[in-house]
Protein backbone atom coordinates (compact mmCIF):
# COMPACT_ATOMS: atom_id res chain seq x y z
CA UNK A 1 0.00 0.00 0.00
CA UNK A 2 1.40 3.43 -0.94
CA UNK A 3 2.04 5.98 1.78
CA UNK A 4 0.60 9.45 1.38
CA UNK A 5 3.72 11.61 1.06
CA UNK A 6 2.06 14.99 1.63
CA UNK A 7 -0.07 16.13 4.50
CA UNK A 8 -3.56 17.42 3.81
CA UNK A 9 -2.59 21.09 4.02
CA UNK A 10 0.28 20.75 1.56
CA UNK A 11 -1.91 18.72 -0.77
CA UNK A 12 -4.52 21.48 -0.85
CA UNK A 13 -1.84 24.08 -1.56
CA UNK A 14 -0.33 21.99 -4.34
CA UNK A 15 -3.67 21.50 -6.04
CA UNK A 16 -5.24 24.92 -5.50
CA UNK A 17 -3.65 26.57 -8.57
CA UNK A 18 -5.48 24.18 -10.90
CA UNK A 19 -8.22 22.41 -8.97
CA UNK A 20 -10.02 25.57 -7.91
CA UNK A 21 -9.86 27.49 -11.16
CA UNK A 22 -13.28 29.22 -11.48
CA UNK A 23 -13.72 27.77 -14.95
CA UNK A 24 -14.46 24.37 -13.43
CA UNK A 25 -17.08 25.60 -11.00
CA UNK A 26 -19.74 26.22 -13.65
CA UNK A 27 -23.10 24.51 -12.99
CA UNK A 28 -24.75 22.28 -15.56
CA UNK A 29 -28.55 22.09 -15.61
CA UNK A 30 -30.24 19.08 -17.20
CA UNK A 31 -33.79 17.79 -17.33
CA UNK A 32 -34.54 14.74 -15.20
CA UNK A 33 -38.01 13.24 -15.63
CA UNK A 34 -40.57 16.05 -14.96
CA UNK A 35 -38.32 18.18 -12.77
CA UNK A 36 -34.99 19.89 -13.29
CA UNK A 37 -31.83 18.91 -11.49
CA UNK A 38 -28.74 21.04 -11.33
CA UNK A 39 -25.28 19.52 -11.31
CA UNK A 40 -22.04 21.30 -10.55
CA UNK A 41 -19.00 20.01 -12.43
CA UNK A 42 -15.84 20.82 -10.49
CA UNK A 43 -12.38 19.51 -9.74
CA UNK A 44 -12.14 16.93 -6.98
CA UNK A 45 -10.66 17.85 -3.62
CA UNK A 46 -9.11 15.59 -0.97
CA UNK A 47 -12.44 15.69 0.89
CA UNK A 48 -14.10 14.03 -2.13
CA UNK A 49 -11.84 10.96 -2.17
CA UNK A 50 -14.12 8.60 -0.25
CA UNK A 51 -17.14 9.50 -2.36
CA UNK A 52 -15.23 9.16 -5.62
CA UNK A 53 -13.83 5.77 -4.59
CA UNK A 54 -17.33 4.55 -3.74
CA UNK A 55 -18.76 5.67 -7.11
CA UNK A 56 -15.94 4.04 -9.10
CA UNK A 57 -16.05 0.79 -7.14
CA UNK A 58 -19.81 0.31 -7.37
CA UNK A 59 -19.72 1.14 -11.08
CA UNK A 60 -17.05 -1.38 -12.06
CA UNK A 61 -17.29 -4.12 -9.40
CA UNK A 62 -20.24 -6.18 -8.24
CA UNK A 63 -21.28 -6.31 -4.60
CA UNK A 64 -23.21 -9.53 -5.20
CA UNK A 65 -22.18 -13.17 -5.13
CA UNK A 66 -18.81 -14.56 -4.10
CA UNK A 67 -16.98 -11.32 -4.91
CA UNK A 68 -19.08 -9.24 -2.52
CA UNK A 69 -16.62 -9.84 0.31
CA UNK A 70 -13.84 -8.19 -1.71
CA UNK A 71 -15.78 -4.96 -2.34
CA UNK A 72 -14.37 -3.05 0.69
CA UNK A 73 -10.83 -4.08 -0.28
CA UNK A 74 -11.33 -2.97 -3.87
CA UNK A 75 -12.74 0.35 -2.68
CA UNK A 76 -9.76 0.87 -0.39
CA UNK A 77 -7.34 0.12 -3.22
CA UNK A 78 -9.07 2.60 -5.52
CA UNK A 79 -9.07 5.20 -2.72
CA UNK A 80 -5.33 4.83 -2.15
CA UNK A 81 -4.50 4.92 -5.87
CA UNK A 82 -6.59 8.05 -6.37
CA UNK A 83 -5.07 9.72 -3.30
CA UNK A 84 -1.61 8.99 -4.67
CA UNK A 85 -2.42 10.45 -8.10
CA UNK A 86 -3.95 13.61 -6.68
CA UNK A 87 -0.88 14.17 -4.50
CA UNK A 88 1.50 14.09 -7.47
CA UNK A 89 2.44 17.53 -8.87
CA UNK A 90 1.47 16.49 -12.41
CA UNK A 91 0.62 19.54 -14.58
CA UNK A 92 -1.71 17.51 -16.79
CA UNK A 93 -3.93 15.46 -14.53
CA UNK A 94 -7.34 16.24 -13.09
CA UNK A 95 -10.19 14.36 -11.48
CA UNK A 96 -13.59 15.94 -12.07
CA UNK A 97 -16.71 15.28 -10.02
CA UNK A 98 -20.39 16.03 -10.59
CA UNK A 99 -22.37 17.10 -7.53
CA UNK A 100 -26.17 17.27 -7.34
CA UNK A 101 -26.84 20.83 -6.15
CA UNK A 102 -30.62 20.75 -6.66
CA UNK A 103 -31.26 21.22 -2.94
CA UNK A 104 -28.31 23.51 -2.38
CA UNK A 105 -25.81 20.88 -1.23
CA UNK A 106 -22.48 20.70 -3.04
CA UNK A 107 -21.14 17.50 -1.49
CA UNK A 108 -23.67 15.02 -2.95
CA UNK A 109 -21.32 13.43 -5.48
CA UNK A 110 -23.05 11.56 -8.28
CA UNK A 111 -20.34 11.09 -10.93
CA UNK A 112 -16.63 11.32 -11.65
CA UNK A 113 -14.02 11.08 -14.39
CA UNK A 114 -10.23 11.37 -14.62
CA UNK A 115 -8.23 13.07 -17.34
CA UNK A 116 -4.48 12.76 -17.80
CA UNK A 117 -1.79 12.80 -20.45
CA UNK A 118 -0.29 9.58 -21.77
CA UNK A 119 2.58 8.88 -24.13
CA UNK A 120 2.80 6.63 -27.17
CA UNK A 121 5.70 4.90 -25.38
CA UNK A 122 4.36 4.56 -21.84
CA UNK A 123 7.49 2.84 -20.54
CA UNK A 124 9.88 5.69 -21.31
CA UNK A 125 7.35 8.55 -21.08
CA UNK A 126 8.42 9.53 -24.59
CA UNK A 127 6.90 9.86 -28.02
CA UNK A 128 3.62 11.53 -28.88
CA UNK A 129 1.59 12.73 -25.90
CA UNK A 130 -2.20 12.79 -25.82
CA UNK A 131 -4.99 13.35 -23.26
CA UNK A 132 -6.69 10.18 -22.07
CA UNK A 133 -10.01 9.72 -20.23
CA UNK A 134 -10.49 7.06 -17.57
CA UNK A 135 -12.75 6.05 -14.67
CA UNK A 136 -15.91 7.66 -16.00
CA UNK A 137 -18.55 6.53 -13.49
CA UNK A 138 -22.03 7.70 -12.47
CA UNK A 139 -24.21 6.49 -9.62
CA UNK A 140 -26.92 4.17 -11.03
CA UNK A 141 -29.87 6.36 -10.00
CA UNK A 142 -28.37 9.36 -11.84
CA UNK A 143 -27.60 7.67 -15.16
CA UNK A 144 -29.34 8.90 -18.32
CA UNK A 145 -29.75 12.34 -16.75
CA UNK A 146 -26.87 14.04 -18.58
CA UNK A 147 -24.23 13.64 -15.86
CA UNK A 148 -21.79 11.61 -17.98
CA UNK A 149 -22.21 13.96 -20.94
CA UNK A 150 -21.47 16.95 -18.71
CA UNK A 151 -18.31 15.34 -17.35
CA UNK A 152 -17.10 14.40 -20.84
CA UNK A 153 -17.73 17.86 -22.26
CA UNK A 154 -15.79 19.45 -19.39
CA UNK A 155 -12.89 17.08 -20.08
CA UNK A 156 -12.89 18.26 -23.69
CA UNK A 157 -12.65 21.88 -22.51
CA UNK A 158 -9.76 21.03 -20.19
CA UNK A 159 -7.94 19.16 -22.98
CA UNK A 160 -8.14 22.22 -25.20
CA UNK A 161 -6.90 24.42 -22.35
CA UNK A 162 -3.88 22.12 -22.16
CA UNK A 163 -3.25 22.72 -25.86
CA UNK A 164 -4.50 19.40 -27.28
CA UNK A 165 -6.94 18.85 -30.12
CA UNK A 166 -7.48 15.10 -29.69
CA UNK A 167 -8.92 12.99 -26.87
CA UNK A 168 -8.78 9.22 -26.36
CA UNK A 169 -10.48 6.63 -24.14
CA UNK A 170 -11.11 2.88 -23.94
CA UNK A 171 -14.49 1.17 -23.78
CA UNK A 172 -15.33 -2.53 -23.59
CA UNK A 173 -16.79 -3.90 -26.78
CA UNK A 174 -19.81 -5.33 -24.93
CA UNK A 175 -20.57 -2.07 -23.08
CA UNK A 176 -23.21 -1.00 -25.59
CA UNK A 177 -24.71 1.77 -23.47
CA UNK A 178 -21.36 3.51 -23.01
CA UNK A 179 -20.47 3.07 -26.68
CA UNK A 180 -23.77 4.67 -27.69
CA UNK A 181 -23.03 7.69 -25.49
CA UNK A 182 -19.50 8.12 -26.87
CA UNK A 183 -20.61 7.82 -30.49
CA UNK A 184 -23.39 10.36 -29.84
CA UNK A 185 -20.78 12.82 -28.56
CA UNK A 186 -18.57 12.38 -31.63
CA UNK A 187 -16.07 9.70 -30.62
CA UNK A 188 -14.98 7.24 -33.32
CA UNK A 189 -13.20 3.87 -33.28
CA UNK A 190 -9.42 4.20 -33.48
CA UNK A 191 -8.65 0.49 -33.08
CA UNK A 192 -9.95 -2.71 -31.47
CA UNK A 193 -7.54 -4.29 -29.02
CA UNK A 194 -7.84 -8.01 -28.27
CA UNK A 195 -8.13 -8.71 -24.55
CA UNK A 196 -8.07 -12.50 -24.83
CA UNK A 197 -6.21 -14.55 -22.26
CA UNK A 198 -6.11 -18.14 -21.03
CA UNK A 199 -8.06 -17.39 -17.84
CA UNK A 200 -10.87 -15.33 -19.39
CA UNK A 201 -11.14 -16.50 -23.02
CA UNK A 202 -14.59 -14.89 -23.45
CA UNK A 203 -13.61 -11.53 -21.95
CA UNK A 204 -14.72 -8.61 -24.11
CA UNK A 205 -12.20 -6.78 -26.26
CA UNK A 206 -11.33 -3.15 -25.60
CA UNK A 207 -12.01 -0.47 -28.18
CA UNK A 208 -9.81 2.62 -28.30
CA UNK A 209 -11.99 5.61 -29.18
CA UNK A 210 -10.77 8.95 -30.46
CA UNK A 211 -12.34 12.38 -30.86
CA UNK A 212 -10.83 15.32 -32.69
CA UNK A 213 -11.67 18.47 -30.77
CA UNK A 214 -12.53 21.81 -32.28
CA UNK A 215 -14.57 24.80 -31.19
CA UNK A 216 -17.72 23.35 -32.70
CA UNK A 217 -17.36 20.03 -30.83
CA UNK A 218 -17.59 21.68 -27.40
CA UNK A 219 -21.25 22.11 -26.50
Amino acid sequence: MRKFSLNLINTKLALTSWFFHPYHQEPVTVAADLSERQFQIRAATPADLSGVAQIITESFHSQQGIWGWAFPLLRLGIYEDLKHRLALPAPHHICLVAADTTRGAADNLVGTVELGVRFSNSWTQAGRSFPYLSNLAVRPEYRRHGVASGLLQNCEKVSQEWGFQDLYLHVLENNYQARQLYFKLGYRVDKVESNWNIFFPKHSSQILLHKHLNNNSII
